[in-house]
């Protein structure tokens, strides 16, 4: 079974109405305990021409790593990641649709490990990470309260 998990409004990563979100998209695919985004980085998030800045990489493996922990549909299990391991294999191409893969290793109620890979049209892997991830500190769910509203399926 498959379903699409929830965007807000201005992630970097999915933001629906920030103009310069990546606005990627993840869907669970609770059969194989993996959550699924497929996305296109444009020219304009490039480290050298062509190229997919290391930094965005990151991003989207971190949040695809965090995302791997809603796989059962809890969109409300909000999480931080405490320390990110990026390993880049080989340049991640920007124009082309990547496929971002993420899915949780150990997972308990403080913290839980999860890591993510992005895979190229071919299926070569470009770049993978590990995370550590965290429930955050409560002023930090405080904050998130007045956004809930907006966290949804689009």
């Amino acid at each position: 079974m498959s379903d699409a998990q929830p965007t807000s409004r201005y992630c970097f990563v999915c933001g629906r109405d920030n103009p310069a979100s990546l606005h990627a998209r993840w869907t669970n695919d609770r059969e194989a305990r993996q959550v699924r985004a497929l996305v296109t980085v444009a020219e304009e998030y490039n480290g050298y021409p062509g190229i997919v800045h290391g930094g965005v990489v990151a991003a989207l493996l971190d949040e695809t790593a965090g995302r791997a922990l809603m796989v059962d549909g809890d969109f409300d299990r909000l999480w931080v990641t405490v320390k990110l391991e990026v390993a880049y294999r080989r340049p991640t191409p920007t124009g082309v649709p990547l496929t971002v893969v993420g899915w949780v290793e150990r997972d308990d109620a403080r913290r839980s490990l999860t890591a993510a890979e992005i895979r190229l049209p071919d299926g070569e892997v470009s770049a993978t990470c590990r995370a550590l991830i965290a429930r955050p500190p409560e002023h930090v769910l405080e904050g998130w309260l007045a956004e809930r509203e907006h966290w949804r399926v689009e």
